[in-house]
């Protein structure tokens, strides 16, 4: 048992070394911030909604909260309720069983507030567009505000196309 504590006591660590958040990632969420104060008065709120992806773009979505980007540091949140949000954030290739949900949620949003499609498939249906239940992109279903493409987009530009939304409105 000894001879077992000795070992693990001097044996390298086995998880990754710390490494520093993007530059361009915390710049870009500082100025997010910022531009949403200007905008809003207050940080913005996101409700993110799935409307028929493979959730590549969701796990992208996702990491902006992590412990590598945490935009909550900076104010900026996804809530769980569209009654609290600012900008609806819709992924994937709307399908037919996902559309009176996307309308709702829509519907459920206060004014002010922006449609972003994230990646290809809320862009046109991408790989799934020849799908018989799908509808096409979220532009079929309600006026969008900002596409951001890519399949999926990276946090980084998540973050700038979030930006780009709130600098054009103001």
């Amino acid at each position: 048992m000894r001879k077992t504590l000795l070992q693990d006591l001097f044996a390298r660590s086995l998880t990754e070394p710390l490494t520093r958040p993007d530059s361009q990632a915390v710049e870009l969420a500082r100025a997010l911030d910022a531009a949403a104060q200007r905008q809003l008065g207050r940080s913005l709120s996101i409700r993110a909604l799935d409307a028929g992806s493979c959730n590549g773009c969701e796990l992208e979505m996702h990491a902006l909260s992590n412990a590598f980007y945490d935009l909550e540091r900076f104010g900026l949140r996804f809530v769980a309720s569209p009654r609290h949000a600012d900008v609806l954030m819709v992924t994937g290739i709307v399908t037919r069983a996902m559309r009176v949900a996307l309308e709702r949620t829509d519907q459920a949003i206060p004014r002010p507030r922006w449609v972003v499609a994230v990646g290809a498939c809320a862009r046109d249906g991408g790989l799934f567009a020849a799908s018989p239940q799908g509808m096409g992109g979220v532009g079929a279903v309600l006026p969008v505000d900002l596409y951001i493409a890519g399949c999926p987009p990276s946090p980084v530009d998540l973050l700038a196309g979030l930006l780009a939304l709130l600098q054009q409105k103001t």
